[in-house]
């Protein structure tokens, strides 16, 4: 125990980092949990347009192909974003397609099921795209999640960004 920190402060500690522990743990499993084994295949519609940025636009973010992810966060939010204020925005199809319209690499995207393994509507939506050998660029959507989420994390085993099964980007 910590010099001059009551017990009591100590075990409210340890159950604050229990909690964490465990929301990180649920997180996991449950992205996990909601891909089924051979998700349904997502008829083709109409992509998500993402406007490519003009010579008046030169603040929008831009792909930077030799950049790191970090200097790529800007536009994957960008896009993300474009994609969630859209009809679509249930649609892992619709935010790897608007990706790879914006120049984004489809070989090294991930993405989890639409549906759960009962046909419901996953209550959080996960891609992803590899970046060089060590980083990822990460986003979340869903009811679950409010808002979209993006980040830059570093890689797992295998060049994965992903825990648990994710659905085949077959189109």
């Amino acid at each position: 125990m910590p010099r001059g920190m009551p017990a009591s402060a100590v075990r409210s500690r340890r159950s604050t980092l229990a909690l964490v522990a465990g929301l990180v743990l649920i997180g996991a499993a449950t992205s996990a949990c909601t891909a089924p084994a051979d998700p349904p295949s997502a008829p083709a519609s109409a992509p998500v347009a993402t406007p490519s940025p003009t010579a008046s636009d030169a603040s929008a973010p831009q792909l930077v192909p030799e950049g790191t992810a970090a200097d790529n966060l800007p536009l994957f939010a960008r896009v993300t974003a474009q994609v969630w204020g859209s009809d679509r925005r249930a649609e892992g199809r619709a935010y790897v397609d608007a990706l790879v319209a914006a120049g984004f690499d489809r070989e090294r995207m991930q993405v989890t099921a639409d549906l759960t393994t009962v046909g419901n509507p996953a209550e959080s939506l996960q891609f992803s795209i590899a970046w060089g050998d060590e980083e990822c660029l990460i986003g979340q959507v869903g009811p679950s999640t409010g808002e979209p989420v993006t980040t830059v994390m570093p890689q797992l085993a295998e060049g994965r960004c992903l825990i648990g099964q994710t659905r085949p980007i077959d189109w």
